[in-house]
């Protein structure tokens, strides 16, 4: 018989029940140490009382109205946001998947406005993830996304990272943008070389074409800048955000230029929760914190000392770890022996990370996470990997 949940989760046989800052309690006691914070969404950690304050503040006075009305919420987010990015503009959404959407729908809306309704190939790079919707799958274009979901939507080329000749040879008339992750997650904490991203942007100006950077994973300070491109000195003409920017609460947001959003007019998209007051209470709340360049700086300097033991941890279990890869506090662990087990031989060291292909582990602590912990976390871990070395 089917479970009243659509099983479509391959669940630890874990039920978490209150969270405290890196920590998360299990319905038993047990406290783990928290390196997954959801995935890269809890930026501030679990129950951070600015967001509390946030939160309940606002459920006192107005949950939803709908966007038939003004926010005065949502509009101060995009004010921030506008003011901390490249962006002149930004639209409110719920997740990074509706976040893909629009930004897939807005390049080529663009060119259509601009009289160019064939440019609607969209360049992406194997490994990439962009949510799970029909763009989103496409996007990637993996076979473990896509398969069974019957025909493709179309209107996507794929190509590795790291090949600038074939990158540049697949670029057509009808080529609308390039859609790239600073820093795959889900393909296995892969950063994309400054140059490369650089050349990106070069060729993007060359050929009248649009940069999206997707920073659902990477962006909200989780590498040491606000949003990871700027750590190569360019700038998107749209970005795809969610994660981190709710601290937690289901909240995401495209931002683009005035010039790449200038077809989506009223009417052109949509969304009923999205912007709502609730979530928005919340994203002023972490970029309050996480927008702070004394808290960005302290990321750097915990991703450091993280990367650093890390890298000890790699050179002692050589049998278990074969490379550390990542920014900030974006990082993996690349694994000679089989990634699950390593992340169940976490739970049994009361220790939180996420898999991720091609055999890493990820981990994406709190940005709030303190030296001591990170000391904690890599003791957990050496124990891990002596549990697992072969004998």
């Amino acid at each position: 018989m089917i479970p009243s949940v659509l099983p479509t989760y391959n669940r630890a046989p874990l039920t978490f029940v209150k969270g405290e800052g890196t920590w998360l309690i299990e319905a038993d006691g047990r406290r783990f140490l928290d390196l997954g914070a959801g995935i890269a969404v809890n930026a501030l950690g679990h129950a951070h009382p600015a967001l509390v304050k946030a939160l309940t503040d606002q459920a006192q006075a107005l949950w939803h109205t709908s966007n038939l009305y003004h926010i005065p919420q949502q509009e101060a987010l995009a004010d921030r946001l506008v003011a901390e990015t490249f962006a002149d503009t930004a639209f409110f959404c719920n997740s990074g998947t509706e976040a893909c959407e629009l930004a897939v729908k807005m390049a080529r809306k663009y060119f259509y406005e601009a009289g160019q309704p064939e440019r609607v190939e969209i360049i992406a790079f194997n490994g990439a993830f962009h949510g799970r919707s029909s763009a989103g799958i496409a996007a990637a274009g993996s076979e473990k996304m896509t398969k069974g979901f019957g025909p493709r939507l179309p209107g996507f080329v794929h190509l590795d990272l790291g090949d600038s000749a074939a990158l540049e040879a697949a670029i057509t008339d009808k080529t609308a943008a390039i859609m790239v992750e600073p820093v795959q997650g889900e393909g296995g904490i892969r950063a994309v070389p400054d140059a490369e991203l650089q050349q990106m942007r070069a060729l993007c100006d060359a050929h009248g074409l649009l940069l999206i950077c997707d920073e659902v994973q990477c962006g909200v300070g989780r590498t040491g800048r606000l949003f990871a491109h700027e750590w190569a000195g360019i700038s998107p003409d749209i970005m795809m955000v969610a994660k981190g920017i709710g601290g937690g609460f289901p909240l995401g947001a495209v931002l683009a230029t005035e010039k790449a959003a200038s077809g989506m007019t009223a009417g052109t998209h949509g969304s009923t929760y999205g912007g709502n007051p609730l979530g928005c209470a919340v994203g002023c709340a972490v970029l309050d914190v996480v927008a702070d360049a004394a808290f960005l700086a302290e990321v750097s300097r915990k991703a450091g000392l993280l990367r650093q033991r890390l890298e000890g941890l790699v050179a002692e279990h050589p049998e278990v770890f074969e490379e550390v890869r990542g920014a900030g506090l974006m990082l993996g662990l690349k694994c000679k022996v089989a990634n699950a087990d390593v992340v169940a031989s976490g739970y049994a060291h009361e220790l939180i990370t996420v898999p991720a292909a091609d055999n890493v582990i990820r981990l994406l602590p709190p940005l709030t996470i303190s030296d001591d912990e990170i000391a904690e976390a890599v003791t957990r871990l050496d124990a891990i990997a002596r549990d697992l070395t072969p004998a």
